[in-house]
C-alpha cells in the first residue's frame, strides 16, 4: 500500500473511530454510567488448532478481538475493522459462529460504565500479516491450543 493511500486510510479511521467515541460519550454526557445497549462485533482468529487471544490494557484478562459496530457499518466489517486495529492482521473469509445475547452480556467497565451488548461472533482462519506485539487497547497477543485456554478470559 502506498504512502499516501496508508495515510488516507488511517484518517478515514481515526474520524469514524471519533464518530463512535462521540456518539458513546454524548450518550454517556446523559446517561451516566447506567446501562447502554451496544452492538458488538468479536472475531476468534485460528491457525493450526491455535487461537490468538489478546490482553486486554483495561481489565487485564485474555479476550477475542473485537467491538462496538460503529454507526453505517455492519457487523462483518466491524469484526475486520477491530481485527486489523487489535492485532494488525487482515481478514479474508469471515465464518458467522452465532449472534449473543442473554444474561452472559451485560458487563461493567473498569470505569463504571455499564451495558449490554448484543454481539456477533465470527471465525477467522483466512487471514493476513503478522500479529503486532501491543496495541493501544492489547498489551500482549499469543497462540493458545484449545485446552490451554487461560483461566482468566
Amino acid at each position: 500500500m502506498g504512502v499516501i493511500a496508508e495515510n488516507l486510510r488511517r484518517l478515514l479511521k481515526a474520524s469514524r473511530h471519533e464518530e463512535r467515541q462521540g456518539y458513546v460519550r454524548t450518550i454517556r454526557k446523559k446517561i451516566g454510567h447506567d446501562r447502554l445497549l451496544l452492538v458488538g462485533s468479536g472475531v476468534f482468529i485460528c491457525k493450526d488448532g491455535r487461537f490468538l487471544l489478546q490482553r486486554r490494557r483495561d481489565n487485564h484478562l485474555w479476550a477475542d478481538h473485537g467491538g462496538c459496530v460503529e454507526i453505517g457499518e455492519t457487523p462483518q466489517e466491524a469484526a475486520s475493522r477491530e481485527l486489523l486495529e487489535e492485532t494488525g492482521l487482515t481478514a479474508g473469509k469471515l465464518e458467522l459462529l452465532g449472534i449473543y445475547s442473554g444474561e452472559e452480556m451485560f458487563h461493567t467497565y473498569p470505569n463504571g460504565d455499564r451495558v449490554y451488548i448484543v454481539a456477533a461472533y465470527w471465525l477467522c482462519e483466512d487471514f493476513e500479516g503478522e500479529p503486532l506485539d501491543e496495541t493501544d487497547e492489547t498489551s500482549e497477543l499469543q497462540w493458545f491450543a484449545l485446552d490451554k485456554i487461560p483461566e482468566d478470559v
